[in-house]
């Protein structure tokens, strides 16, 4: 649980009375290769923190294909979060690429939490800030304004995270074929 800790430290620091209030709503669990963590239609119920392991966030398009949203690495945290807080069913499925460790904790007891400690809740807004304001607005953008060539080179300046997906994963991420990726992947050696 100190990786956990650590990485809410980053955001804002928390008391040990809050740390300890946390740490008795968390479990560890442990995903094997493609277990889903969330499936959509489902509520959401947990938020997760990857200890190790690498966890996809996608949806299924007209055809029945994966259209992958966001890849989440180590020291992250994960949830269907607009589920969570509208309180509705899941519209994502929460996917687990390798096998994974993680800590969960329900959304309704860390909700609780958050109205009981002021540091938890600060903690809560920097993190919600920093990803899904600041983060997600440049992905955001890039999705309607770049083109799927000039976001696989931003990808591919994610080495770590680039290393460990599969080229199915990669097209789908970028909105286009594998036959396309080939193309454009090609195009750039």
């Amino acid at each position: 649980m100190k990786e956990l800790l650590e990485q809410i430290n980053s955001y804002y620091p928390l008391s040990e009375e809050t740390a300890e209030a946390l740490l008795n709503i968390c479990m560890e669990e442990k995903y094997c290769k493609n277990d889903l963590l969330q499936e959509a239609g489902a509520a959401a119920r947990y938020y997760y923190f990857i200890k190790s392991g690498l966890i996809g966030y996608y949806t299924m398009d007209e055809q029945g294909n994966s259209v992958y949203k966001i890849f989440f690495e180590e020291k992250s945290f994960v949830a269907s979060t607009a589920a969570v807080i509208k309180d509705k069913p899941s519209e994502f499925n929460i996917i687990a690429l390798e096998d994974c460790s993680v800590i969960k904790y329900p959304a309704k007891a860390f909700r609780e939490l958050i109205n009981q400690y002021h540091d938890l809740a600060l903690f809560h807004i920097h993190y919600l800030e920093k990803n899904w304001v600041v983060k997600k607005e440049p992905l955001e953008i890039s999705l309607k304004h770049e083109t799927a060539k000039q976001r696989y080179l931003q990808l591919l300046e994610n080495k770590s995270l680039y290393d460990r997906l599969k080229q199915h994963h990669i097209a789908s991420y970028l909105g286009i074929t594998p036959t396309q990726l080939s193309r454009i992947k090609k195009e750039i050696n």
